[in-house]
């Protein structure tokens, strides 16, 4: 089982690696009232980790959230 997690994530960081190098032309991206030139690679990776930090938040909220509905005894 271990083997098969290192070959994964073997796969992940090659396919990664493809993709950051074959993305590495310069983009014009508008935010709000700045224009900001990068790299294709690096807006991809802002995009995700943006993505990722906004769905760990929600799930934290809704299971915090179902925590203290729980905690509350019933009849009340």
């Amino acid at each position: 089982m271990q083997r098969a997690k290192i070959v994964a994530a073997a796969i992940v960081a090659l396919l990664t690696l493809i993709v950051v190098l074959q993305n590495t032309q310069a983009v014009e991206t508008k935010l709000l009232f700045v224009t900001v030139t990068m790299p294709r690679a690096l807006l991809l990776v802002v995009t995700l980790l943006a993505g990722f930090i906004i769905g760990i938040l929600t799930v934290s909220h809704y299971a915090r959230k179902t925590r203290k509905q729980d905690a509350v005894p019933p009849g009340r």
